[in-house]
């Protein structure tokens, strides 16, 4: 997708401030940060919404959520906590059409969030 912003992270035209990388995915701080620990987690391959996830996409998913958890215990939020989030389509607040897991903490996160 060569007009996604965060395609173009993946691809390295752009640089990040990166917290976590492997070889499917791609996490780094959010540029407007809603908690003092706010990380995008991505996918190095391009999906537009959770609407394009099929089966084959189980595996790719799940490693967003270990890469979350592995995240949340370098930056100290193991144990006290932290939200994760993603959001579909704009009415949801999805922004950037590349999925995304919003990982945030370091604050009593309240709820409802939206």
């Amino acid at each position: 997708m060569e007009e996604c912003l965060f395609c173009k992270m993946v691809a390295g035209e752009i640089e990040p401030q990166c917290v976590y990388e492997d070889e499917q995915v791609l996490a780094f701080r959010d540029i407007n940060p809603q908690a003092p620990t706010h990380v995008l987690i991505i996918p190095k391959q391009h999906l537009s919404t959770i609407n394009d996830l099929d089966h084959e996409h189980e595996q790719l998913v799940g490693r967003l959520y270990i890469a979350a958890q592995k995240i949340a215990a370098t930056e100290g939020l193991a144990d006290s906590g932290y939200r994760t989030v993603m959001n579909c389509n704009a009415d949801a607040g999805q922004t950037v059409f590349h999925i995304h897991l919003h990982l945030l903490g370091g604050r009593r996160l309240g709820w409802p969030p939206g």
